[in-house]
């Protein structure tokens, strides 16, 4: 069974991300995923919308897939169902990146183990903006 890392290194990896990609980032102002990202993208952090068939969320270039985002992502926050996690997984297990919080409410330990085991830093079925609020205020 998946276990989420401490809440000190939790603190850690949002002391070092600068750039979060947000996969299922909505642009729609009342779905979770944007109040979340618009409350990092205040607190400072870079967001980078990852979702096919728009422009733009938030003043920020969406990109069909992680693939297609230019530069670096500090962490992969992911909006999607459960059974989806699998592919957002897989694609950042190719592109080699360092860390991937999966919101709240969304749980698929197979994908978190399987991320892990590729060393990637992974935090599941927690929100990331009130871990900020928590650990970091």
């Amino acid at each position: 069974m998946f276990q989420n890392p401490s809440d000190d290194e939790i603190r850690a990896l949002l002391h070092r991300v600068k750039r979060i990609a947000v996969v299922g980032l909505s642009p729609n102002p009342d779905r979770p995923s944007y109040g979340v990202s618009a409350f990092m993208q205040r607190a400072g952090y870079t967001i980078v919308p990852v979702r096919p068939k728009v422009v733009d969320v938030l003043g920020e270039t969406a990109y069909a897939t992680l693939a297609d985002v230019p530069g670096a992502i500090d962490l992969v926050d992911v909006f999607r169902r459960a059974e989806e996690i699998d592919v957002v997984v897989d694609e950042a297990i190719r592109l080699e990146l360092p860390a991937i919080w999966i919101q709240l409410g969304i749980v698929n330990d197979a994908a978190a183990e399987r991320a892990r085991a590729a060393g990637i830093f992974v935090v599941m079925d927690r929100c990331i903006k009130i871990e900020y609020a928590r650990l970091c205020l």
